[in-house]
């Protein structure tokens, strides 16, 4: 035999395969697949060999029962039979990270969708949900960030590194709303986040809402709604580290993501798969311990903030429902869109009386926030006179502060409605604050 040099077998040691635990199929119920022989961690990665013409099914650990463990597949589960191996490959999944992925549409995983290039060059980083700032670390917010629409920069004011969640029913606006955060927000980098989205509407959203513009400067992760729950599940985490990373490399980033309910969906899946019990309307507890880890992981840091905009969906434009709750409770704010708005012509559809920005006294002068509570009086007082003054029945001059307000309300609907391409820095936001309420606003 001849003797190999010593860097020849560091080189063959390097590239062998590894001797890996291997259990076998036990059992298959609806999605959940049992491996019996095998000990792996909760999101741990593991193959299943279905046969040499089929490619192997990837599957992620989600629980045990008894000595066996409980896989979901990451797709479908076609081909899975009783006593196949199933291989142990990663105690955790990573996906790529960085300046690499900005242009790029990836999947859950963050494997490329648009036909580019493969990430092979980008650095990965794990998926294991523990890059939550320390509390005490935070910065505390004291900039605004100006986000190109008047309803949200005058009245509804955002700061940076504020997490806020877009409460919509369906067919008001929300994706239209979030392409134009994504192309006028003044970020450095936006991560969007697609999750359980209709296929037709991608394209739709990347080309029409999106634009060549956003996307030059975005991360757009989908997942859509044929795919299975572990995949809804794992592109809101992909989405969410990757905007991590940005920030970690001292960027300013804002995070969409569309929408919050179709991931707590998925983790609602996963988890009565795995045998916990329902709670409120069927979600288990699991998933109220999983909305806030992932909420929690977005804001300031040290370093730089991370802005962030969930969008929640309501069923019958109702926000009382257990995941609205949920976020609401959790996040820093919220604007509600209205269906009797959009019905209007009202675009966008900010309900700004029903919205609420719990940083905005914080961030803005004390004349601004004078000129967008009298704003919000004008319309306060419109609303609760509306159906007096459609009948005919309001008696003009009995009210001073209800003539004011009817006097302006062309003018205030004007200003707080614009097209879809139309921008507004926050010089000019402000200066039509001013020249509506008639005050100095600086």
């Amino acid at each position: 035999m001849i003797p190999l040099a010593w860097h020849d077998c560091r080189a063959q040691i390097r590239g062998a395969e590894t001797i890996r635990p291997v259990g076998r199929v036990a059992n298959l119920v609806g999605m959940v697949v049992e491996i019996a022989g095998l000990a792996a961690p909760v999101g741990a990665l593991c193959r299943i060999e279905v046969g040499r013409n089929r490619a192997p099914i990837l599957c992620e650990a989600i629980g045990f029962r008894d000595d066996t463990l409980l896989v979901m597949p990451l797709g479908k589960a076609e081909g899975i039979a009783a006593g196949q191996p199933a291989t142990l490959i990663s105690t955790r999944l990573s996906v790529p990270v960085g300046d690499e992925l900005l242009g790029r549409i990836v999947d859950g995983l963050g494997r490329p969708l648009d036909g580019g290039p493969p990430l092979t060059g980008a650095p990965h980083a794990p998926l294991d949900g523990g890059r939550v700032p320390a509390a005490l670390t935070r910065r505390r917010t004291g900039k605004i960030l100006p986000t190109g629409l008047r309803a949200i920069d005058a009245v509804l004011t955002v700061a940076r590194g504020q997490r806020m969640g877009i409460f919509a029913g369906s067919g008001v606006g929300k994706s239209i709303l979030l392409g134009m955060l994504a192309r006028q927000a003044e970020v450095d980098v936006s991560v969007l986040a697609l999750i359980g989205e209709r296929g037709r509407e991608v394209r739709e959203f990347v080309e029409r809402d999106l634009g060549p513009e956003g996307l030059a400067r975005s991360v757009v992760v989908v997942v859509t709604s044929d795919e299975s729950a572990v995949m809804r599940a794992k592109g809101a985490e992909t989405a969410m580290t990757i905007a991590e990373r940005f920030r970690e490399a001292d960027r300013h980033v804002l995070f969409l993501m569309d929408s919050a309910t179709r991931y707590a969906m998925a983790l609602r899946e996963i988890g009565l798969a795995a045998g916990e019990p329902p709670t409120t309307k069927g979600y288990p507890p699991s998933v109220f311990a999983a909305l806030p880890r992932l909420c929690e992981r977005a804001g300031s840091s040290a370093i730089n903030a991370m802005t962030a905009f969930f969008t929640v969906l309501i069923e019958g434009d109702d926000i009382h429902d257990p995941v609205g709750e949920a976020m609401r409770a959790i996040l820093d704010g919220h604007l509600f869109l209205s269906r009797d708005l959009a019905r209007r012509g009202h675009y966008p559809a900010v309900d700004v009386l029903g919205s609420i920005s719990r940083l905005r006294n914080e961030i803005i002068p004390a004349q601004t926030l004078v000129a967008a509570k009298q704003v919000l009086q004008w319309l306060e007082v419109i609303e609760q006179n509306r159906d007096l003054v459609s009948i005919g029945a309001y008696a003009a001059g009995s009210d001073p502060l209800l003539d004011t307000a009817l006097a302006k309300q062309d003018a205030i609907r004007q200003f707080l409605t614009q097209g879809v391409d139309e921008g507004s820095d926050l010089h000019d936001t402000l200066d039509g604050l001013n020249r509506l309420t008639g005050g100095t606003v600086t």
